[in-house]
């Protein structure tokens, strides 16, 4: 599956748009990573725990996202945007959302 930010796939025609497709995930903060969030704000830097959390919530939303293409028989996603959210006290969500499109002659040798 191609997934992109634009709104095309270079060097590739778009044959049919499929639809909306998202994929969501909602993380809570761990006590650990609070604990070590806490002293960092104190020396500044990264926060790598939650740098972390953050990756790891892009990833499943990314899969969900692709898995609902997968569905439609996309052959990429296009326009792939990011949102989050606060949704309770110390628990955020991040949501994917794009285009499901197929490519003309499908998505054997495209660019990725």
């Amino acid at each position: 599956m191609i997934v992109v930010n634009t709104e095309t796939v270079p060097g590739r025609e778009i044959a049919s748009v499929l639809g909306l497709v998202q994929g969501n995930t909602i993380r809570a903060k761990h006590l650990g990573r609070d604990i070590a969030a806490s002293f960092k704000n104190l020396v500044g830097g990264e926060i790598r725990g939650y740098t972390e959390l953050l990756t790891e919530a892009r990833r499943q939303a990314i899969e969900r996202m692709v898995g609902q293409a997968a569905e439609l028989g996309a052959d990429a996603v296009v326009n792939v945007r990011f949102t989050t959210s606060a949704v309770a006290a110390g628990a955020a969500e991040l949501y994917a959302y794009g285009t499901a499109v197929r490519l003309v002659g499908g998505a054997a040798g495209a660019v990725r």
